[in-house]
């Protein structure tokens, strides 16, 4: 660069703008002149320029101050763990961050050349360098902003790279200046340096000097020759162009530059420096990286965990990736375990559209009685870090899971029971039918719930009232639009629709007695050092219906898997109660967008979507829900129900007892008792026939004796 022509270029501008500016400033003096001294305009103008300067710097100074500077160290040496709701360690987070080595595990060469290119007077300043920021402020003004970049120490980059964005602006390079000041207090110039090596990105997914050695040289970071540790050094600059697998030739060039400021600094001699300049880069490279895996186990559930921590408690991914926190949630391994391996079973799900799109499926398990997610799986296929979670992010029509939500749960708090009988008929405010396009006319209403029928839906929900249907709904927790608000509510028939995280929260109220607790699957968050960043250990409740509701709910429910849609998702030896749902595509009511199945015992919710990720003609679902999905949520449920209490339910199934809300231990002693009678009647049946076995033997014997009487008799009447 032409230092004297860029000088000459900033003079030749300066005097244009002076000749520009100076009639103003002379009119602007002469102003100023006539009221300077009654309105003490000067001091006015300093003491605001004084304040601006105070409260910036106290603005700084604080947000330095809150970046948690002395958990730094100790957040780059540990890794960001998961625990699961035991307490035990499910897994790590992915982050970018190498293997972590202390300073005199370093090269020397690799200190002296970093230093020498990065910040010469790194050993003398506290944190910043006056010169520095001088030669910087130059480039700005020459390239006309901040893109000019460098003036940076060490200690600043390192406060830029732990803390702070990559952008070039001055209020990054103000709070980066901030930053490296309370760097600087905390720790030594060897801990900084150290921290700064380890921290630092060298291209191909390579993060650290120790594993930049292995990748591009295949020693160990105290094992490199001088012109290794020139090119790792030169890699900082731009480590996507000047590392030696990718851009040889580049690094090659590169490693001279360092070599020579290397030189300069007086870290080595000219004769070393033209000995390495001479070896082939190409030569050099060998690549025994070995990329340790971070143990990210359950990707789906790990990554809904970092989108809760982003999203609910505003903490920076960065953050949550790099700084060694201690993450506890609500996980259940086994459940987790179990949902995988359905998961990767083909056979469950059908077969790819003829295009070779994949039919899509999540599934939720949550835990009623705290509302935690203890197993969670959100997409099939190959997993993208944070891509889209149909589990959790997902909002599609839930179909007739929506029913005892939107219609059936204000109807029983309006007065009707499980027996009440319902209109089974095509009404005129809504066209609408059952899926098979029969109707009865009459149908108790528990048997319109397991049936999955829609026209006693539609017919009820006008009946309570279509805004007392909305507003129950929405305390389920379910997020409807305004254009929800009309008959279709009753059929799923949404704007927008649901997740399966949602459908399973909503119908937790069911299994817990009518209480819902906030979804979550964190419980507590811990920084490096110890400090609690996030407690959420004692998690939110509503009463969203009556116990009574809640019961009567579920003696309905029972019945979809014991006598309705769901009879071929009913897992093995248990007893679930639940809801199927389907939406119809637009051009065949006998395919389907979206199936669904939600089930629940007491101790788990379990709530399964399926779907192609795009609808289209192309792309649908046949069969029913209880065949389809259900046979995803019957392998899930039969995996999970294993590792719970099986707790068994408060009532027994409406199909049992007509209708009628009944104790299940009660219909149980009925059936001991019938059998019972059955036994007595029995055992009677033996008495009574031992009784007329007894008294026709005695009744034998008496006419056997009468009749030796009489023979005696006539034997003596004839002398015989």
């Amino acid at each position: 660069m032409d230092f004297q022509k860029i000088w000459g270029t900033i003079k030749s501008g300066v005097k244009v703008f002076w000749q520009w500016l100076k009639p103003y400033l002379i009119q602007f003096h002469h102003w100023r002149k006539r009221i300077w001294k009654k309105y003490y305009v000067n001091k006015i103008l300093l003491l605001l320029g004084l304040v601006f300067v105070l409260v910036s710097s106290i603005y700084l100074y604080t947000l330095a101050k809150a970046s948690n500077v002395s958990a730094l160290k100790s957040g780059m040496t540990q890794t960001t763990k998961i625990y699961d709701a035991k307490g035990e360690e499910a897994g790590s987070i992915y982050a970018n961050k190498g293997t972590y080595v202390e300073l005199d595990q370093i090269s020397p060469y690799i200190q002296d050349a970093v230093i020498s290119t990065e910040d010469r007077n790194f050993y003398n300043h506290h944190g910043y360098d006056i010169k520095g920021i001088a030669r910087a402020a130059v480039r700005m003004v020459t390239s006309g902003g901040t893109s000019g970049g460098g003036g940076s120490t060490i200690t600043q980059q390192l406060a830029k790279n732990a803390f702070l964005s990559l952008d070039q602006t001055f209020q990054r390079k103000a709070k980066e200046l901030f930053m490296a000041i309370e760097i600087e207090k905390k720790y030594s110039k060897e801990e900084i340096l150290t921290m700064y090596l380890n921290n630092a990105y060298f291209g191909n997914g390579v993060w650290g000097v120790q594993d930049a050695a292995r990748k591009y040289f295949g020693v160990d970071a105290n094992q490199v020759t001088i012109g290794q540790a020139a090119t790792i050094a030169g890699m900082l600059k731009g480590p996507s162009i000047y590392n030696p697998i990718d851009h040889p030739n580049y690094a090659t060039d590169r490693r001279a530059t360092v070599l020579s400021v290397m030189v300069e600094n007086k870290k080595i001699t000219q004769e070393e420096a033209d000995q390495e300049t001479k070896v082939d880069m190409a030569s050099m490279v060998h690549d025994t990286y070995q990329n340790s895996s971070s143990d990210y186990r359950y990707p789906y559930y790990f990554d809904a965990v970092i989108d809760e921590a982003v999203n609910t408690y505003k903490l920076d991914e960065k953050d949550i990736m790099n700084n060694g926190y201690k993450i506890y949630t609500t996980l259940n391994q086994d459940y987790q375990k179990q949902m995988e391996a359905t998961y990767q079973n083909e056979a469950l799900f059908p077969p790819n559209a003829a295009d070779g799109a994949m039919v899509q499926s999540a599934s939720v398990a949550l835990d009623p009685k705290t509302g935690g997610v203890v197993g969670l799986v959100g997409k099939r296929g190959e997993h993208v870090f944070r891509g889209f979670n149909f589990a959790t992010q997902m909002r599609r029509s839930p179909g007739s899971t929506i029913k005892p939500l939107s219609v059936y749960a204000p109807a029983l708090e309006s007065g009707y029971k499980p027996d009440s009988v319902l209109k089974d008929e095509p009404q005129t405010y809504y066209d609408a039918k059952n899926y098979d396009g029969t109707y009865q006319g009459e149908v108790p209403m528990y048997q319109a719930v397991a049936q999955s029928l829609n026209l006693p839906a539609v017919w009820l929900l006008h009946e309570i009232g279509l805004q007392k249907g909305y507003d129950k709904a929405e305390e389920f927790g379910l997020s409807l639009s305004k254009s929800d608000n009309y008959w279709g509510l009753a059929l799923g028939g949404l704007e927008h629709g649901e997740s399966p995280l949602t459908m399973a929260s909503a119908y937790s109220a069911f299994a817990n007695g009518g209480k819902q607790y906030t979804p979550h699957l964190i419980t507590k968050i811990v920084d490096s050092e110890g400090v609690v960043l996030v407690d959420n250990t004692k998690v939110k409740s509503k009463q969203v219906v009556s116990k009574d509701t809640a019961d009567e709910m579920t003696s309905m429910l029972l019945g979809t898997f014991s006598n309705g849609t769901g009879v071929q998702a009913n897992p093995y030896g248990y007893t679930v109660a639940g809801k199927t749902g389907t939406t119809e595509t637009n051009f065949d009511a006998t395919k389907a967008n979206d199936q669904w199945i939600v089930g629940y015992t007491p101790d788990v919710v379990i709530s399964t979507w399926m779907g192609f990720e795009e609808s289209s003609a192309d792309h649908y679902i046949e069969g029913t829900s209880g065949s389809v999905v259900g046979q995803v949520f019957k392998a899930q449920a039969e995996g999970i129900l294993q590792y719970t209490n099986n707790t068994s339910f408060a009532v027994a199934d409406a199909y049992q007892t007509g209708g009628q809300v009944v104790a299940a231990d009660e219909v149980n002693n009925q059936e001991d008792s019938s059998d019972k009678w059955k036994e007595d009647v029995s055992d009677f049946g033996e008495k009574a026939k031992e009784g007329i076995k007894d008294f026709g033997g005695k009744v034998k014997d008496g006419l056997d004796k009468a009749g030796n009487k009489l023979k005696g008799f006539w034997n003596d009447l004839t002398g015989g």
